[in-house]
């Protein structure tokens, strides 16, 4: 698995978005081969949905109705913001091949620090999407901070 520049920039044109409609600017592509097959938008705050609402989630889903099936062998999942538990989880159990994320959960936690101060109230479960892929079966691949400067930028569109 080889981590590509074009499938990151369709996911950060995705959070890029989400920000600019008030939602966390957080987005996500599955691809199969050299396809995008789905693009997914973080819309947690304006869907009022904690599950339906990750970016991933999202790509995940609309990437298994297009392919009208519930597996997603031979694709990747990527995102601006390294999976939350449930995220990753997703990705196992749709049996994809890998993830690349941008930022960690480390430089989100930082960053919202930085941006809100004693206000940050962004909930976290300190479970690292590494880990849970380590755990699953099947084994994901997994390209961690790639293209992590581009993604750190997004947290000026994060309201």
């Amino acid at each position: 698995m080889e981590a590509k520049e074009k499938f990151m920039r369709k996911a950060i044109e995705a959070a890029q978005e989400s920000g600019r409609k008030g939602d966390y600017a957080i987005g996500s592509v599955v691809i199969r081969g050299d396809k995008i097959v789905s693009v997914g938008e973080e819309t947690l705050k304006s869907a009022k949905d904690p599950v339906n609402g990750h970016a991933e989630i999202d790509a995940i889903r609309k990437a298994c109705k297009k392919l009208n099936q519930p597996y997603l062998e031979g694709c990747v999942l990527y995102s601006t913001h390294e999976p939350c538990p449930m995220c990753a989880s997703a990705a196992i159990w749709a049996k994809m091949e890998g993830i690349v994320f941008s930022v960690s959960r480390e430089d989100m936690i930082n960053e919202m620090k930085k941006k809100m101060g004693e206000k940050f109230s962004w909930r976290q479960i300190e479970i690292p999407c590494v880990y849970v892929l380590n755990k699953g079966s099947p084994k994901l691949k997994l390209i961690s901070g790639f293209m992590r400067g581009e993604g750190l930028k997004l947290f000026s569109l994060t309201n």
